[in-house]
Formats: C-alpha cells, structure tokens, sequence
C-alpha cells in the first residue's frame, strides 16, 4: 500500500507541476538556469564516459575475433550497435540519475528542511510549478547530451580500433554502415525523450515529499538514485519489447 500511494502522490504532484503557472519572465530565468546546472554541467562526464567506452567496446570486439572467416567490418558494426542501442541512452542516463538525479533531490530537498518551499506557498506560488516545471523543461534539452554521447563513443571507437591497428579507416566506415536503419535513432531518441521525462520527475518527487532534517536529505538523495535506475530500466525493457520485438 505504500508504494501505491507514493504513485499516486506522484501523479497528483505532475497535476500539480501543470496547475498555476509561475510568471513567464521567472520561469524563462530559471529554466536557463536549470539548463546550465543539469545539462551544461554534465557534458564533461558524459564526453569522458562514451569517448573512452566506445573505445572499449571496439577494443573487446576487436580482441575476441579469432576466426579469419568473419570480417574486421564487424568491428566497427558492434560499436555502433552498442553505443546507438543501448550504451549512450540507457547507461548514460543511469550515470546521470547519480549526478542529475540527486543534485535535484537535495536541493529541492533542501529547500523543504529549510522550510523555503513553505514561504514559496505563503506567497502565493505554486511551488511545484516553480521548482520543478523549469527542471522538466531543461531536461527536455537531454537528446542533445544524448547524441553528444553517440557521437563522442563512435569517435572513440574509431580511434581505438583503426589507430590501435586493428582494422583500416575504410574498412571501419564500412562497418559503420552496414545494415544501418534510421529506425534505430528514433528508437535511442525515443527512450531517450521517456528517460529526460523521469530524470526530472522521479527526483523532484522525492525531493519535494521528504521530511526530515539535512541527515534525511542524503537519504532521499540514495533512494532517489535507486528508483530512477530502477524505472529507466524497466522502461527500457518495456520499450524495447514495443519497438524493437
């Protein structure tokens, strides 16, 4: 019964995000503000991560094909799989649910034990609007991250296997190609949209519900992380059997 209500309490705090709008020319500060903060501010980790593990999984791909009979083209053809698939989408948005995620519990976290969201309220604003409405809209920009991503593991992988001596720039490019389909990209972008939409909600949620002191904001902040992983994989899954099945 717990988790039923704290889905309910969810869904009722999503009505609540789109009740009374806060004034266009605030919103419009603070939304810039969320954008420098969740996703300007994450694009060195992410930039790090799929450079160095699309070089990675080239390198594994690499290593493992014994047999002369298949071709260096899969090389390059794993890579992409991978990174498109389900790498940059999926894994990187579990690594941001630890950045993103928690620095969005423990500052509307904070806000709450520090009593701010309730003189939010006395003012008269709607302080779900407020706090989370602007993180809702930023995360909205993720896709761009995303593609980042995409874009920065490829190019690692390239660097890995064709500097690394492993296969020729042409025979990379090849593999790259073979077999493409648009389709994937919808299909990484897709759940990419659905993972930005529970980046900012789930968090916000525990967030703006905990009660406790400072000690309780780190708490809500681990268990803000364990539920994002937990629902962008099931969604994940349920995802890719819609889609991809």
């Amino acid at each position: 019964m717990r988790y039923l209500n704290s889905i309910g309490e969810y869904f009722l705090m999503l009505k609540g995000v789109f009740g009374r709008m806060t004034k266009g020319s605030v919103l419009k500060e603070l939304i810039f503000k969320e954008i420098d903060q969740l996703i300007i501010g994450s694009l060195g980790i992410v930039a790090f991560l799929s450079f160095f593990i699309g070089g990675v999984v080239a390198l594994q791909t690499a290593l493992n094909l014994n047999n002369p009979l298949i071709p260096k083209t899969l090389i390059a053809f794993a890579a992409r799989q991978s990174i498109i698939l389900e790498f940059s989408p999926t894994f990187i948005s579990i690594i941001m649910a630890g950045k993103v995620g928690s620095f969005i519990t423990s500052s509307i976290g904070s806000m709450r034990v520090t009593e701010q969201i309730d003189a939010l309220e006395v003012m008269g604003v709607n302080s779900l609007n407020y706090l989370i409405f602007p993180k809702i809209i930023a995360m909205l920009t993720y896709p761009f991250v995303i593609a980042l991503s995409m874009f920065l593991g490829i190019v690692g992988a390239y660097s890995a296997a064709v500097l690394g001596g492993f296969v020729g720039a042409e025979e990379f490019i090849e593999g790259l190609q073979t077999d493409f389909e648009g389709f994937q990209l919808f299909y990484a972008f897709f759940k990419t949209f659905l993972f930005a939409l529970i980046l900012a909600t789930i968090p916000a949620y525990h967030g703006y519900y905990m009660t406790g002191g400072s000690l309780e904001v780190g708490k809500a902040s681990t268990t803000s992380f364990v539920w994002t992983s937990v629902v962008i994989i099931v969604t994940n899954y349920i995802v890719t059997q819609l889609l991809l099945s």
